[in-house]
């Protein structure tokens, strides 16, 4: 199974869609770079709902960015280059998100609604939004990371 197929999985399954994305990236990134399961869906979970659902950044998003940073992440004041490579890593991915995305990476753009408002949350899961677009983000998201590392 991919990591893609992967993350589609674990949200399919009841994951946030930071969880999804980080989740099924972190354990493969080599001895040195993974996180377990367990542990990056700890790490990841504050993130869904665009940001402790607050309707911010997408989870996704935040999550593929979490990916990123564990790859190439800078851990030393003295590695300018990773830093660098990060941004330039990031900034590529956020591009490229949009781009899919009609120009959005925040959660509240791409479902239409605010998920930080109770009521407005209520709505999206009697739409079925949660299950008809955010399986497409948490593709997406995956799908470029991929291509990215």
């Amino acid at each position: 199974m991919s990591n893609v197929d992967l993350a589609l999985a674990c949200f399919k399954d009841g994951c946030n869609c930071s969880q999804a994305v980080f989740s099924a990236y972190a354990p493969t990134l080599g001895p040195a770079l993974s996180l377990d399961r367990e542990t990056a869906l700890r790490v990841a979970a504050p993130f869904g709902g665009g940001m402790g659902r607050t309707g911010e950044t997408c989870g996704a998003v935040s999550g593929a960015l979490m990916v990123i940073g564990l790859r190439h992440g800078q851990y030393t004041t003295e590695d300018i280059d990773a830093k660098e490579k990060t941004y330039e890593l990031a900034a590529e991915f956020l591009k490229r998100f949009a781009a899919r995305n009609n120009g959005c990476v925040k959660c509240r753009d791409l479902l239409g609604i605010d998920v930080g408002n109770p009521e407005d949350q209520q709505a999206a899961r009697d739409q079925g939004l949660f299950e008809t677009l955010c399986p497409k983000f948490v593709r997406d998201a995956a799908e470029i990371v991929e291509q990215l590392l």
